[in-house]
């Protein structure tokens, strides 16, 4: 039996379609491979165009979409709040979660949420910050940098919390309030918890990079903070203080043995003069 005209017809219009699918997909990838070529010249913005038009022909393209991402992503700078810039950041967040909604590989989600978890932290947004450095965790627990962003970010709560409050009664941030019946208790219900939680993830950034000064300095913070809530008990808020101060001695300690251990600088040699 013959095929109707009909089903000749649809058949065409199907190997058109799938013909030109075919070439979008390799139209993407000339655009990917373009972007990859401009970013790594230097050229951003160009990069940015390639990528963008890699995306649009081939949505499923993730790599164009995580390039794209990436890509915007540094075109950021932090601590420059123009619209402009903030438009930027919010764009590169969108494509990483365009990316993370496609169900991607490990690799490719995990750079998705470490991405949008340091925008949220540059741009301050402290809580969606946490939210995806907390997630980045559960995906890769083995990573110390997670855990000590979350820290960071509670100390910074915990002492904004705490200068606001009592700024209000005339008093700057490291005044001792332990004695005080009303600030301190008051405090303490606000900011205990995210001070605890920030000892405890930077005990587990320790535990996984023992060397990590870093994560030190803001243990040393966060019990200054904890001993300011140790209301009504002076033994407690000393203890708090003098393991502040031994997190100041191990912190300057660890970066003695590291600048001990960096090869020395080398100075410029002049050649001899033939005699």
């Amino acid at each position: 039996m013959k095929p109707s005209v009909r089903m000749l017809a649809l058949m065409a219009v199907g190997l058109v379609l799938l013909s030109a699918t075919g070439c979008d997909k390799l139209r993407a990838r000339d655009q990917l491979n373009k972007g990859v070529a401009a970013y790594r010249n230097g050229k951003y913005e160009e990069a940015i165009d390639h990528f963008q038009q890699a995306a649009s022909l081939d949505p499923k393209l993730l790599n164009a979409q995580l390039y794209l991402a990436t890509a915007l992503a540094n075109q950021y700078t932090p601590g420059v709040e123009s619209a402009d810039n903030t438009r930027i950041a919010n764009q590169a967040i969108d494509e990483f979660k365009k990316v993370l909604d496609e169900k991607p590989k490990r690799d490719q989600r995990l750079t998705c949420l470490k991405g949008i978890a340091s925008l949220y932290f540059n741009m301050k947004k402290w809580d969606e910050a946490k939210q995806f450095h907390h997630q980045v965790a559960e995906h890769d627990p083995n990573d110390p940098e997670a855990y000590y962003s979350i820290g960071v970010i509670d100390w910074t709560e915990a002492y904004q919390e705490t200068a606001e409050a009592k700024s209000k009664d005339g008093l700057k941030v490291d005044d001792d309030i332990t004695k005080d019946k009303k600030l301190c208790p008051d405090l303490k219900t606000k900011t205990d918890a995210i001070v605890l939680d920030g000892i405890d993830s930077l005990n587990k950034a320790l535990q996984l990079r023992p060397d990590y000064d870093d994560a030190m300095a803001y243990m040393n913070l966060l019990y200054r903070r904890k001993g300011d809530l140790q209301c009504g008990d002076e033994g407690a808020r000393q203890a708090d203080l003098k393991t502040a101060d031994e997190w100041v001695d191990k912190t300057l300690a660890v970066k003695k043995a590291k600048a001990d251990k960096a090869p020395a600088a080398q100075g410029i040699t002049m050649d001899q003069p033939s005699q």
